[in-house]
């Protein structure tokens, strides 16, 4: 039995969960891993559920970011600072 919530309520969801953010943006799971490793992908994790989660809205902005500035030619440690900097500023 499938435990995935339905695409619609994913799209109305606060919050969703790295699959969830799998399904949305048809990026690999490994991809969001790493992202979220190094820092680039915010999320919150309850103390009692080991589950992260990611606010969908501002994840998928960032989410669009990483790919605008990877597409531009940055690297990782770039982007990393241009998203501080966008954070700060």
């Amino acid at each position: 039995m499938s435990r995935q919530r339905p695409l619609e309520k994913i799209l109305i969801s606060e919050y969703v969960t790295v699959g969830e953010l799998v399904r949305l943006t048809k990026m690999r799971y490994s991809t969001l891993k790493y992202y979220t490793e190094e820092g680039m992908l915010p999320f919150e994790q309850a103390e009692e559920n080991l589950t992260r989660r990611y606010r969908r809205e501002e994840t998928l902005k960032r989410l669009e970011r990483i790919k605008a500035l990877k597409s531009a030619g940055l690297s990782v440690p770039e982007i990393k600072e241009k998203l501080k900097e966008s954070a700060v500023g």
